[in-house]
């Protein structure tokens, strides 16, 4: 088991970030991370997610007009901002990514539905291993939804095969920006054992 210093890295001395230190984020930092998070487990092994890193100020212009208004401050400050996405063609990295069923892309080609709810799920999955993994390399996190999906898609993803899911901001917290942390649901309040 992990030692009480890493859990609390990880989760619970964590914070989400709204405020962000003058800090540059490494090329070599962003890349640890993606080598860590690719290691979650997703089903078939699909692995649908793609991340996009925002930081030059070229890119955030770019990014700005689909952040929402309480958003747009702290992502232009951040050092980085990924954009975790899905590609809804995964299926066609299948007989790579999961070789002992060869027939596996079968399973999702011609099946919009499935499609659609197996690369959001795992692509999910996926941004939430990249927090995980961030955390883990010393970086401070900022998920947030709040942005507008068609028109950060139309900007970065024009081709319509990537779609985005959320946005995290990446860096080195300001503890000064932190709101007082909120509460969590006891387990006996959001668990059962049968």
């Amino acid at each position: 088991m992990l030692d009480d210093r890493a859990l609390d890295v990880i989760f619970r001395n964590a914070r989400t970030h709204n405020a962000w230190l003058p800090r540059p984020v490494a090329d070599e930092t962003l890349r640890q991370v993606y080598e860590l998070m690719k290691w979650g487990p997703t089903s078939a092994n699909c692995s649908p997610a793609r991340l996009l890193f925002i930081r030059t100020p070229e890119a955030k212009k770019r990014l700005e007009p689909a952040l929402s208004a309480g958003n747009r401050a702290k992502t232009m400050a951040a050092p980085a901002t990924a954009i975790i996405a899905y590609d809804t063609e995964f299926y066609d990295l299948l007989p790579r990514l999961f070789p002992h069923d060869q027939s596996a892309r079968g399973w999702f080609a011609g099946k919009p539905d499935v499609i659609q709810s197996t690369a959001f799920r795992n692509g999910t999955l996926q941004g939430a291993y990249m927090i995980i993994a961030a955390r883990a390399v010393g970086l401070d996190c900022g998920p947030m939804s709040g942005f507008d999906n068609a028109t950060l898609d139309a900007e970065f993803f024009p081709d319509g095969r990537v779609k985005s899911n959320f946005l995290c901001n990446l860096g080195y917290g300001d503890p000064a920006g932190l709101f007082p942390r909120s509460p969590r649901l006891p387990f006996d309040e959001a668990c059962q054992i049968l």
